[in-house]
């Protein structure tokens, strides 16, 4: 895996209003079937992980948790934003493509 490829296409993605950020948000676009990819922090709190697992299961959304807070919020330019969902398809499959590297 390229992680900084992977950082730079998310930070690409936000500036191209292809993104949601934060919890709340990220599970209503999981539940509309708007999100294709969802970025979790691996050092989010156990309930947000457990509410995040469980959608991205359910309703079949990939998940990735290889980032940690800083990361994904210095890629997109926020803060303390633990989860990220990609609402593009072209910039899903860009990143799943440096994800299996």
């Amino acid at each position: 895996m390229n992680k900084d490829k992977v950082l730079q296409y998310l930070g690409l993605a936000k500036r191209a209003n292809k993104i949601v950020s934060g919890e709340t948000s990220v599970l209503e676009y999981i539940k509309k079937k708007d999100v294709y990819l969802v970025f979790l922090a691996s050092d989010a709190m156990s309930n947000t992980t457990k509410r995040i697992t469980d959608k991205t299961h359910f309703y079949n959304v990939s998940l990735n948790q290889s980032f940690n807070t800083d990361e994904l919020n210095k890629a997109i330019g926020t803060s303390n934003r633990k989860v990220v969902g990609i609402t593009d398809k072209n910039f899903t499959n860009m990143i799943l493509s440096q994800l299996d590297r």
